[in-house]
């Protein structure tokens, strides 16, 4: 008989390693299926018997107060079926993260883009990681919206320093404790983007590649209007989850034109004998903003560190429960 050795006698390191190895795969009844819907009686029926068909049996439909059939025709499936508290997209995000009684949680639209198929790639990782992101095929998303999705990625990308593919995707599997974790503040279909912020800030996120499908029904998103919206969003969430790097901007706008003056000013000062004393002032006060920025951006990358480690040593002690 194969004999193993009790985790107790193992180092805290080995301990960790070894509960990993030993933990069992996440199964399909160890996710809740959230599907947020407005509006989607074209749509929802062929969503849930996708779902139903691929053994998923958690269900939760979370509803924006439609105001065609959508809640009658989810409700005559059989699934769990909710009013959402709260408006727009994070409201019944919010909802789902309250109800959601298994380990983990994964979110799709209600439009059939998504294929039910695809989950089992997100249980695959689901241990390991805080979030996983779908990342969407190109076939059915138009040339606009690559570009659009293209940019918002990048621009996200910098600002958190991350290398995510689509963080606009629809689709992602959350660690429900964690999610339980988040403060949403954004509205609309921001919420996406905002849930990645700060799973990148506070835990590990991964992608998986899924399939995109044109969309059963009209299309709620405006291309200028909503896209717009979730990059100014994201330099607000940067302020807010990520300041080292707003802090680090701020001083390096300040330093340089500073750096400029300076050297305009001395050089003046030592070939002509003309002394500037206003560029001279104006030099010395972006070079005290400069290092308030840079000061205030060194704290705040400090307790950054130290949250991360003390996050990372409570994760390690309730691992080793």
């Amino acid at each position: 008989m194969l004999e193993t050795t009790p985790q107790r006698n193992l180092p805290p390191r080995d301990r960790v390693i070894s509960r990993l190895l030993s933990s069992r795969p996440v199964r399909k009844d160890d996710v809740t299926i959230v599907v947020p819907v407005l509006n989607e009686e074209g749509a929802i029926g062929m969503v849930l018997d996708e779902l139903f068909s691929n053994g998923y049996r958690h269900i939760l439909v979370v509803d924006g107060y439609s105001k065609d059939n959508t809640v009658q025709i989810a409700e005559s499936k059989d699934v769990n079926v909710v009013q959402q508290h709260g408006m727009g997209k994070t409201g019944a995000i919010k909802t789902a993260i309250d109800l959601v009684p298994t380990p983990y949680m994964l979110v799709m639209d209600g439009d059939c883009t998504y294929a039910a198929a695809d989950i089992e790639r997100f249980l695959d990782h689901a241990q390991n990681y805080e979030q996983i992101v779908g990342v969407r095929d190109r076939e059915n998303i138009s040339r606009l919206h690559r570009i659009g999705n293209g940019i918002i990625s990048k621009f996200f990308n910098l600002m958190f320093d991350t290398y995510l593919s689509d963080v606009c995707s629809g689709m992602y599997l959350l660690n429900t404790a964690a999610a339980k974790e988040l403060d949403l503040h954004s509205g609309g279909f921001n919420v996406d983007v905002e849930i990645i912020a700060q799973t990148a800030v506070h835990g590990e996120i991964a992608e998986v590649p899924i399939d995109y499908r044109a969309r059963v029904g009209k299309p709620k998103l405006s291309t200028w209007k909503n896209g717009s919206q979730i990059i100014y969003s994201v330099l607000v969430w940067t302020r807010i989850y990520n300041p080292v790097f707003i802090f680090s901007v701020i001083a390096a706008l300040a330093f340089v034109p500073a750096l400029v003056l300076l050297i305009w000013v001395g050089t003046n000062w030592l070939l002509r004998g003309i002394f500037y004393s206003g560029w001279a002032l104006m030099a010395a006060i972006l070079l005290l903003g400069a290092g308030e920025a840079f000061t205030v951006g060194s704290i705040s990358l400090l307790i950054k560190r130290s949250e991360a480690r003390i996050t990372k040593r409570i994760k390690q002690a309730e691992s080793l429960r």
